[in-house]
């Protein structure tokens, strides 16, 4: 009988090391893993110096949140291109309230939630209204966000705002950074809204089946302005890391953050056709991408490479997942 019990347990044991060995999160940390490890040796462990490496992961939390601000919309199926001008718009709302409109972090930085929320709820209200993709109506408006964030001050930079602000941006906690930390009780909290919370089973279910959803008596048309005001809020946090982290602000704030949003959760698992999604596979995906950003950095590799490497990994990862997905039809 017991060793019957036992060789039960080994077998389950067994089925869930397999399962958890399966699941592409555990091939993206490993790869992180394998990844960070090379680069320190290749760098002659300059990447493990305390400047670099608290570079690295300060300049990560970025990529963090902007990467759940697009997934949260790909989980309905949909795509929000103007995730980095939002970013970028919030960004000079925050500056320009403390330096022009004199008023405190406390208060500016709410404000520049609240910008990035309104804008996101617009874009899916625009998508309601319309009935035009998402992928449309947030390409229309990342020009006109563009146009904004120029309009509030033109060319020029916004620095010398609050102090308190910016330690914030290089203060640690832990030996780590505190807008790490940030970005990561964002990515908690964004994985119980879709692993919990009633709406954020509700989003799934619409970007899975929109038919079946329905059906179910949830409302796709109140999933989709959610999701896009989620993203838009999930923005504005990208924004406020950014004005605390940099120190100074300008115009062409959020234009290099469009890649890495789509980048980090495609490569993450999260699927285009929506219904799936996986915060913690956009993190480390995110990760990887950093890692490639130091690469560069290191080695003085031309930009351009780089966006050709992570373009051509994000097509991989979206043929990956359609093979994957058609397989699993056939099997069905």
């Amino acid at each position: 009988m017991s060793t019957g019990t036992t060789t039960a347990g080994r077998a389950g044991l067994g089925g869930r090391l397999k399962e958890v060995t399966a699941r592409p999160e555990f091939t993206l940390a490993v790869l992180a893993a394998v990844g960070f490890v090379a680069l320190a040796v290749a760098t002659d462990g300059n990447l493990l110096s305390r400047g670099t490496l608290d570079a690295f992961f300060r300049f990560l939390a970025v990529p963090i949140v902007i990467g759940l601000s697009q997934m949260v919309v790909l989980a309905i199926g949909q795509m929000n291109l103007a995730v980095g001008t939002l970013t970028g718009l919030c960004a000079m709302v925050a500056a320009w309230l403390m330096l022009e409109g004199g008023l405190p972090a406390p208060l500016a930085v709410p404000a520049a939630l609240g910008v990035g929320l309104a804008a996101g709820l617009v874009n899916g209200l625009l998508v309601v209204f319309t009935r035009i993709n998402g992928f449309i109506v947030t390409l229309a408006t990342m020009t006109i966000i563009a146009g904004l964030r120029y309009g509030i001050n033109g060319p020029d930079t916004f620095q010398g705002y609050s102090p308190g602000l910016r330690d914030l941006g290089t203060a640690s906690v832990l030996g780590l950074p505190v807008v790490l930390v940030l970005a990561l009780a964002v990515a908690v909290l964004v994985a119980l809204f879709f692993g919990r919370a009633v709406m954020g089973r509700q989003l799934l279910a619409t970007g899975g089946s929109p038919f079946a959803a329905r059906l179910s008596g949830i409302s796709n048309d109140r999933s989709i302005v959610i999701a896009h005001g989620l993203s838009g809020l999930l923005a504005g946090v990208a924004a406020v890391i950014t004005v605390a982290a940099s120190g100074s602000v300008n115009s062409s704030i959020g234009d290099d953050l469009l890649l890495p949003s789509f980048a980090a959760p495609i490569i993450g698992g999260v699927a285009l056709t929506g219904g799936v999604v996986s915060v913690a596979g956009t993190c480390l995906a995110a990760f990887l991408v950093r890692l490639v950003d130091v690469m560069q950095a290191q080695f003085g590799i031309n930009p351009r490479w780089i966006d050709l490497i992570v373009g051509a990994v994000v097509l991989g990862a979206v043929l990956l997942g359609t093979v994957r997905q058609k397989l699993s039809k056939g099997s069905s």
